[in-house]
C-alpha cells in the first residue's frame, strides 16, 4: 500500500514539473485566479488545480504594414514603420489583453495614421526620426497597462504619389540649377574684381603695360603654325619714340 501511494506521488511530481526557459516567464493560475510568475528553471503546476501559460520576454519586432494617410498639407502618402518592444510585466500581458503582439501592432497603426496627419510632408521627409520617437511615445504610454514596454520605432518608408515624385523632382532640379547660377556668378565677379585690381596696378606702374604687351607678343609668336595679326598700342609707340630721341 505505501509503495502505491509512493508510486502515485512521484507520477503526479513528473506530471506536474514544467520547464520555464532563460528568456521565458511562466503566469501561473489556481482555480483560474492568478498566484505566481514563474521563474527560469524546472517549476510544479498541480493538475487539474493549477494552469500556467508561458511568455516570452525578448525584444520583438513587429512589421506595422503600409498605412495610408493624409498630411496635414492634404498630401496622400503610404508609410510603414519597424516596432521593437518587449514584455515587460507578463502578468499584465496575459490577464490584462488577450492577445499583446495583435494589439500593439493595431495601435501602432492607429497612431502612426494621426502622427502623419498632424505633419507637414516636409516635416515628415526631412524630421523622420522626431516623428518616430513621437510615435513610440505614444505606444509605449498606452500599451504600459498591458504590461508592454516600446524601445524604438522606425520609419522605413514614405512612399509619394508618382505626380508628387515628379513635383519634388523638378524642384529639386530647379535648385541645383538655381545654386549653379549662383556659383557662376560669384565666380564672375571674383574674377572681375582681380581683373579690375590688375589693370589698376599695370596703369600706376610705369612700363608695367608696355612690358605685358612684349610678353604677350613673345606668347603669340612662339607658336609658328598661326599667322597673328596685332596692333601695337599707341603708348608702346610712343615710349619707343622717347627713346629714340634720348
Amino acid at each position: 500500500m505505501l509503495y502505491t501511494i509512493l508510486a502515485i506521488v512521484l507520477f503526479l511530481i513528473l506530471i506536474s514539473i514544467r520547464q520555464i526557459n532563460q528568456y521565458e516567464r511562466g503566469v501561473k493560475f489556481t482555480f483560474g485566479r492568478f498566484t505566481s510568475i514563474m521563474e527560469p528553471g524546472w517549476r510544479l503546476v498541480l493538475p487539474v488545480v493549477q494552469g500556467y501559460q508561458k511568455v516570452d520576454i525578448r525584444t520583438k519586432a513587429v512589421d506595422v504594414p503600409d498605412q495610408n494617410a493624409i498630411t496635414r498639407d492634404n498630401v496622400t502618402v503610404k508609410v510603414n514603420a519597424v516596432i521593437y518592444y518587449k514584455v515587460s510585466d507578463a502578468n499584465k500581458a496575459i490577464v490584462e489583453v488577450e492577445d499583446f503582439k495583435y494589439a500593439i501592432s493595431q495601435y501602432a497603426q492607429t497612431t502612426m495614421r494621426n502622427i502623419v496627419g498632424e505633419v507637414t510632408l516636409d516635416e515628415l521627409l526631412s524630421s523622420r526620426d522626431k516623428i518616430a520617437d513621437r510615435i513610440r511615445e505614444i505606444v509605449d504610454k498606452e500599451t504600459d497597462a498591458w504590461g508592454l514596454k516600446v524601445q524604438n520605432v522606425e520609419l522605413k518608408d514614405v512612399s509619394l504619389p508618382a505626380d508628387m515624385e515628379r513635383t519634388i523632382g523638378k524642384q529639386a532640379e530647379a535648385e541645383r540649377e538655381k545654386r549653379a547660377v549662383i556659383i557662376n556668378s560669384e565666380g564672375e565677379l571674383a574674377a572681375s574684381e582681380n581683373i579690375a585690381k590688375a589693370a589698376e596696378m599695370l596703369a600706376k606702374t610705369p612700363g608695367a603695360l608696355h612690358l605685358r604687351t612684349l610678353q604677350s607678343i613673345n606668347d603669340m609668336s612662339s607658336d609658328q603654325s598661326n599667322t597673328v595679326v596685332y596692333m601695337v598700342p599707341v603708348e608702346a609707340l610712343k615710349a619707343l619714340e622717347g627713346f629714340i630721341k634720348k
